[in-house]
C-alpha cells in the first residue's frame, strides 16, 4: 500500500477543523490542539485511520464487491465522481434520494426506466412521435441520468459506503446503518465519528483535502482490483495447464487425489 506523508496532509489543509464552538466532543481523540478558536486535527491519527480505511477498501475491491461513494456538496462532487469512475465504483454526487438503499428495488425500477428511454431514443423506436414528446422524454431521461447515472450499473446493494461529510449526508448514513453496511468516511470536528466504522479525521470542506483522501482510497481500491485480476489470471493459467497436460499425467493426478 502506498504511503502518505504528513507534509502532503499539511499542504492539503487536512488538519483544519471547524470552529471550537461547533465541535462534537466525540471527536476529542482526533484533535491535536486549538488555534485561534479553530480545532486542529491530529494528522498522526488521520494517517493511521487512512491506512485502516485503505486496507478495508482494498479487501472489498479484491473480493469483487462494490463501494458506493457519496458526496453531494459542491466542493467534493466533481472529484469524487471522477475518481469513482476511475475504479468503476458507483457514486451519488447530485442528490441522495430517500430510500436509495432501503428501497433499492424501487430505485432499480427507475434506473431500468431511464435505460429503456435512452435505448428507445437511440434505436429509432420513437421516430413516429412528435418533437414535443421526444423533447419531454429527453428531458426526463437527462433528469434521471443526473441523479441515478452514477448507480446505473449497481445491480445489488453495495458492500460499503464511502462518505464525504457525514453530517451533510446523514440520510445516507442512517440507511447504511439500518442495513448493516460498512461505512468509511471523512469526518470533520463537527461530526460524530462513532456513527461510522472507519472514520478518517479530516477537513471535509476543502477541495484539496477531499481530493488527497479520495486519491489515497481509490489507489487502495486499484491495488485490490489488480490483486483480484492477478488471482483470476493464475487460476485461468492453472486451468489451461491442467487441460493441456498429457492423459497419463491427468490419471496420476486423479489417483493421487483418491
Amino acid at each position: 500500500m502506498q504511503d502518505i506523508s504528513q507534509k502532503e496532509l499539511l499542504d492539503a489543509g487536512v488538519h483544519f477543523g471547524h470552529l471550537k464552538k461547533k465541535w462534537n466532543p466525540k471527536m476529542l481523540p482526533y484533535i491535536f490542539m486549538e488555534r485561534k478558536g479553530i480545532h486542529i486535527i491530529d494528522l498522526n491519527k488521520t494517517k493511521e485511520q487512512m491506512e485502516l480505511a485503505g486496507a478495508g477498501m482494498r479487501s472489498i475491491a479484491k473480493s469483487g464487491r462494490k463501494i458506493l461513494f457519496v458526496a453531494t456538496k459542491k466542493q467534493a462532487k466533481e472529484t469524487v465522481a471522477n475518481l469513482a469512475r476511475e475504479v468503476n465504483m458507483p457514486y451519488v454526487c447530485e442528490r441522495w434520494l430517500g430510500g436509495m438503499l432501503t428501497n433499492f428495488a424501487t430505485i432499480r425500477k427507475s434506473i431500468k426506466k431511464m435505460q429503456t428511454i435512452d435505448k428507445m431514443l437511440t434505436d429509432g423506436t420513437f421516430e413516429n412521435i412528435t418533437k414535443k414528446e421526444k423533447l419531454m422524454l429527453t428531458r426526463q431521461k437527462n433528469k434521471m441520468e443526473r441523479v441515478l447515472g452514477g448507480i446505473a450499473n449497481l445491480n445489488r446493494l453495495p458492500a460499503a459506503l464511502f462518505i464525504v461529510d457525514i453530517s451533510h449526508e446523514h440520510i445516507a448514513v442512517a440507511e447504511a446503518q439500518k442495513l448493516g453496511l460498512n461505512i468509511f468516511a471523512m469526518v470533520d470536528t463537527n461530526s460524530d465519528p462513532n456513527q461510522v466504522d472507519f472514520p478518517i479525521p479530516a477537513n471535509d470542506d476543502a477541495s484539496r483535502s477531499i481530493e488527497l483522501v479520495m486519491k489515497y482510497v481509490t489507489d487502495c481500491i486499484k491495488e485490490g482490483l489488480a490483486e483480484r485480476q492477478e488471482k483470476k489470471k493464475q487460476l485461468e493459467d492453472k486451468g489451461d495447464a491442467e487441460e493441456s497436460a498429457p492423459k497419463s499425467e491427468k490419471k496420476a493426478t486423479a489417483k493421487a487425489k483418491e
